[in-house]
């Protein structure tokens, strides 16, 4: 009997005292000193678990002596089966573990552990490499829908929607395009510029050739408080009369100071915008609009500024 073999046997003992304390706990903890009636008790007690007989020479030539040679196999196999086992290998596996700290595969399980897991990781890689050669890059384009050209040099900001993830702010370049890479079929996002109307938008991207262009409404308020700002009216009244009509008597008019002298907020009475922007002298030149929101489709916030220099 190898030394391997003498100590999980060695074990096998201590396990048939713990399933005998079932039974009889004042039984003696050292199998090697059962003698009498412990070994009737034993026997009567591996009857009755697993229906098997040892006779009273076989245990003290296999349980009280240091053989060097194992019981039959079968032996094992119905002692491995009394002390809550399946069989001897079954015994060995399970207290392989306790020995040396890992639990071993045999050559049946280990196929069993192996075979999922290389299937895994199989799928991992062709999971990964779909990925890899399906993210493209896409670029998109915007225009005017009344004009049909290219909304160029203005501000427009994109935030992608992607599907289970945090929204992505982009911005546009002066041509008025932004590029996203995706794996997505699907793209949703949101455009808002301060001279168009804000949009949601969705595009099936596989059915596009790399790039697509979208059009935007305009913003006619604020393109009209832009143009006035811009250019010499002749006829003041008539542009007074407007803005009268497009912005709310109750209308919120913030204008944004951010130069060398100053930075903050002004807040300006519908009345005191419409002066400002009409007086011959021309005091609000060159303004921004950056927000504008209505009520009954009539200006009830305005948000701008005035830049210092000519755009």
């Amino acid at each position: 009997m190898s030394k391997e073999d003498r100590h999980f046997f060695g074990i096998l003992k201590t396990k048939i005292v713990e399933t005998m304390k079932g039974s009889y706990p004042g039984i003696n903890p050292d199998i090697s000193e059962w003698k009498g009636q412990e070994i009737t008790d034993f026997q009567e007690d591996l009857l009755g678990k697993v229906n098997a007989h040892v006779s009273e020479k076989w245990f003290y030539t296999h349980m009280k002596a240091d053989r060097q040679s194992l019981p039959r196999i079968d032996v094992l196999n119905l002692l491995s089966r009394y002390a809550g086992y399946l069989n001897w290998d079954d015994f060995i596996f399970s207290n392989r573990e306790n020995t040396t700290g890992r639990k071993p595969i045999p050559g049946a399980n280990r196929y069993f552990y192996l075979v999922p897991l290389i299937a895994l990781l199989i799928v991992a890689v062709l999971y990964g490499a779909f990925r890899l050669f399906n993210t493209r890059e896409y670029c998109f384009r915007f225009y005017d829908s009344d004009t049909r050209e290219p909304v160029k040099n203005m501000k427009i900001a994109v935030r992608l929607l992607p599907e289970g993830e945090s929204p992505v702010d982009l911005v546009c370049d002066s041509t008025g395009a932004f590029r996203v890479r995706t794996d997505k079929s699907l793209v949703r996002m949101v455009v808002t510029s301060p001279y168009y109307q804000s949009d949601t938008i969705k595009r099936i991207i596989r059915k596009i050739d790399g790039e697509e262009s979208i059009s935007l409404h305009a913003n006619d308020y604020a393109l009209m408080i832009h143009y006035f700002s811009k250019v010499n009216v002749a006829d003041w009244k008539t542009r007074r009369e407007k803005l009268e009509e497009i912005i709310e008597d109750s209308a919120m008019i913030c204008q944004v100071i951010n130069d060398r002298r100053a930075s903050g907020l002004e807040l300006l009475t519908k009345q005191e915008f419409i002066d400002k922007l009409t007086v011959p002298s021309g005091s609000l030149k060159n303004l921004e609009v950056l927000d504008t929101r209505y009520r009954n489709n009539r200006i009830s916030v305005l948000r701008f500024r005035v830049n210092m220099k000519n755009e």
